[in-house]
């Protein structure tokens, strides 16, 4: 099976999508393992179960998208916009979120061992049955086992 295109973009693993306009597109189940999606806007984006391994979000615009069940494994998600984003079940172990924007999310149940969260906004986001490890990184004075995490 060839590429799927979308607004005129290649989906496959691997694809350059730096700067795509994606806004609100169907990309369940999608596999863009390895992709550069670097400043992409994905807001209001269905991603559910979509396969993101190791991809470049890079300052992305994930505003209100819906990442339930998404594999964002190792992703680097720095400075990318996830307010009010749906990631509940996402698999986030070792992603880099560093300064991303994810006030208002949604990360039930979401696996977050090995990530780094430093300098993140987590004002208001749910993390209710979340899982994390000692490798973990939070920001500065946020208190994860407060805020419903599990660990390891």
């Amino acid at each position: 099976m060839g590429a799927v295109e979308v607004n005129g973009y290649p989906i496959e693993p691997g694809a350059n999508l730096r700067g795509a306009n994606l806004r609100g597109a169907n990309l369940s189940n999608a596999n863009l393992s390895n992709a550069n999606l670097r400043g992409a806007w994905l807001s209001n984006a269905n991603l559910t179960r979509a396969y993101l391994p190791e991809a470049d979000l890079y300052g992305a615009d994930l505003y209100g998208a819906d990442l339930y069940g998404a594999d964002l494994y190792g992703a680097d998600l720095t400075r990318a916009n996830l307010r009010g984003a749906d990631l509940t079940r996402a698999n986030l172990r070792g992603a880099n979120l560093t300064g991303a924007n994810l006030s208002g999310a949604d990360l039930d149940g979401a696996n977050l061992t090995g990530a780094n969260l430093s300098g993140a906004d987590l004002d208001g986001a749910n993390l209710d049955d979340a899982t994390a490890d000692e490798r973990t990184d939070w920001p500065e004075g946020f208190d994860p086992v407060v805020a419903g995490v599990d660990f390891e």
